[in-house]
C-alpha cells in the first residue's frame, strides 16, 4: 500500500485483465501511469473501487439503474460510466463530465482495494493500443522496470475487458461489449441498451485500433477461409478454428476454442503467442455473428485496425 500512498504504480490481477494501478486521487500518480503507458490524456481511464458505498466519491448522481446493476453484477467485469463527482479532475477522465467506476471480481485485487481503501485508476497494463496483459509475465514484457510492482494472480480468468455501460444521459448505452452480455444488463434494467451514438462519452478501449499485435492482423470471414488461406504458407501465423492442413508451413498454427467463453479466455494469449513467433502477418478467422461472441468480434475488429 505504501507504494500507492506515495505516487507509485502497482500492477495488478482481476478477472479480466492485469491493470496498471494508480492512486486515483493523486493527479501525479494518474500523470505518471499515462506517461509509462503511452496513453493519450483524452482518453479516460477506469477508476476500480472496493465497495459499492465509494461510488459517491466518484460519482455525484447514482442513478436507479446503476444501483441495480451493481447489485446484480459486481464484483465483476462491468464499468458503469456516471457522471463525475466535484473533484474529480480531468486527468482521469479525459476532459469529460464522466467517470467509469467498476468492482473487480478477483481476490488480490479486492484485497488491495480494501486495504488501500480508496479509488485505484487502473487501465490495462500494457503499452496503450497493443495487446493486453492476461498474466505478469505479460505485464514484464511491456513494461519491465517501469513499474513499481507486478502482482502476480496467476492467468486472469476472463480474459477481455469490462463490459461498459454510460448511465449519465437517461438511458442505459452499449459503450464495449464485454463477457456480461446485453440480453442481461436488460433483463436487470428492464429495458434494451441503446447502440453508442456519437454524442457518447469517450471510453477506454473504443478506438477504431486497439489491442493490437506488432504485426498486420488480417480478420478473414469463415466463409472464406478455405480460398483465403490457399498458397505459400510460410511467414504468416494463424489463428482458426480447424486444424491445419496437411504440409502447412505456416510459422505458428494456434487451433482456437469454439467455446466463446475459453476463446475469449485464449485471446490475448494466443495473439501474443503468434506476434512473438517470428511471423511476418496474422491470420484470424472471424469467430461467429451472435451475441456470445460480440465481444470478441470487437476486439479483433480493432487489433485488425492497429
Amino acid at each position: 500500500m505504501a507504494i500507492l500512498r506515495r505516487g507509485g504504480l502497482v500492477a495488478f490481477p482481476t478477472e479480466t485483465v492485469y491493470g496498471l494501478g494508480a492512486d486515483a486521487s493523486n493527479p501525479a500518480a494518474v500523470a505518471r501511469m499515462y506517461h509509462v503507458k503511452g496513453r493519450p490524456a483524452a482518453h479516460p481511464v477506469i477508476v476500480h473501487i472496493g465497495d459499492v458505498g465509494q461510488l459517491d466519491r466518484w460519482a455525484r448522481e447514482i442513478p436507479e439503474a446503476a444501483t441495480k446493476l451493481a447489485a446484480r453484477f459486481w464484483p465483476g467485469p462491468l464499468t458503469l460510466v456516471l457522471r463525475r463527482a466535484t473533484g474529480v479532475g480531468d486527468g482521469l477522465t479525459g476532459g469529460e463530465d464522466t467517470i467509469g467506476l467498476r468492482l473487480p471480481n478477483h481476490p488480490v485485487a479486492l484485497e488491495l482495494l480494501r486495504q488501500f481503501g480508496g479509488g485505484i485508476a487502473a487501465p490495462s497494463a500494457n503499452k496503450f493500443g497493443r495487446i493486453s496483459p492476461t498474466t505478469a509475465e505479460h505485464v514484464r514484457n511491456d513494461l519491465g522496470g517501469e513499474v513499481d510492482l507486478i502482482l502476480d494472480g496467476g492467468p486472469c480468468e476472463i480474459g477481455i475487458e469490462s463490459t461498459i455501460v454510460d448511465l449519465s444521459r437517461g438511458r442505459p448505452v452499449l459503450l464495449r461489449p464485454g463477457r456480461i452480455g446485453t440480453a442481461d444488463i436488460a433483463a436487470t434494467l428492464g429495458v434494451a441498451l441503446q447502440p453508442r451514438d456519437s454524442d457518447a462519452p469517450r471510453a477506454p478501449g473504443t478506438l477504431a485500433a486497439h489491442y493490437a499485435p506488432r504485426q498486420p492482423l488480417c480478420l478473414i470471414e469463415s466463409g472464406q477461409w478455405e480460398r483465403s488461406v490457399q498458397g505459400a504458407s510460410r511467414g504468416r501465423g494463424v489463428l482458426s478454428f480447424r486444424s491445419p492442413p496437411v504440409g502447412d508451413m505456416s510459422t505458428m498454427w494456434i487451433e482456437a476454442s469454439r467455446q466463446p467463453q475459453r476463446y475469449g479466455h485464449d485471446l490475448y494469449a494466443n495473439l501474443r503467442a503468434l506476434d512473438s513467433s517470428g511471423c511476418d502477418r496474422i491470420l484470424v478467422e472471424e469467430p461467429p455473428a451472435t451475441a456470445e461472441w460480440a465481444a470478441m468480434r470487437d476486439r479483433l475488429s480493432r487489433a485488425r485496425s492497429g
